[in-house]
């Protein structure tokens, strides 16, 4: 069996941000529908996305953010849960 996120293609390893970025998009999608985050992301045609689904999307390089919105918007995400989704809550010393 794979790993959760195995099926998220990875991105460059020469710019952190974009991992970053990516791993922010994983945790938003996992954090917003659950199991159903896989196929929601892999079989969603979006035309916000040039008539892609999100993994194609960023595969070709959209913006991480831009994706989410998108996303979002499609499946009638409440504005309230779409800025900062994904983001860890920092760390208490």
């Amino acid at each position: 069996m794979s790993s959760p996120t195995s099926w998220w293609p990875r991105s460059s390893p020469s710019s952190r941000c974009a991992e970053v970025r990516r791993s922010e998009f994983e945790r938003a999608v996992s954090d917003e529908f659950g199991a159903r985050g896989p196929a929601i992301v892999a079989d969603l045609v979006l035309s916000e996305l040039g008539g892609r689904t999100p993994v194609e999307a960023l595969d070709a390089g959209l913006a991480t953010r831009d994706v989410w919105l998108a996303l979002c918007e499609a499946t009638d995400v409440p504005l309230s849960r779409r800025h900062g989704a994904g983001r860890l809550e920092p760390k208490r010393h």
